[in-house]
């Protein structure tokens, strides 16, 4: 099944429902149609921020929530993050059965 926009949505309303409620709300209020220039503002200093992921506090983790952030106003970006966060999740479950395979021996 090829992954689309809604698949990439339906993920983000998924995991934002998992999040603490403080946060849930924050990440909801950044969500809302009104914020996109908040939401444009803040994706391009996370973006930043994974880019000089040298300096301290600054990472790579700032890299894939600017672009999760950016995504939301830039419709493109959902299919190739939606493919991203698959294969992610595909590689995860597989070092996961191979650790425990390795410790059943």
């Amino acid at each position: 099944m090829q992954p689309t926009a809604k698949d990439w949505d339906a993920r983000v309303t998924r995991l934002s429902q998992k999040l603490p409620d403080r946060l849930r709300r924050a990440v909801d209020w950044l969500r809302e149609p009104s914020r996109i220039w908040l939401r444009l503002a803040a994706a391009f200093l996370f973006i930043l921020g994974g880019i000089f992921s040298i300096l301290p506090v600054l990472g790579l983790w700032m890299l894939p929530l600017g672009l999760a952030l950016l995504a939301q106003d830039v419709p493109w970006l959902k299919v190739p993050l939606e493919k991203a966060a698959r294969w992610i999740e595909a590689t995860w479950n597989d070092v996961v059965a191979w650790w425990r395979r390795r410790q059943n021996r």
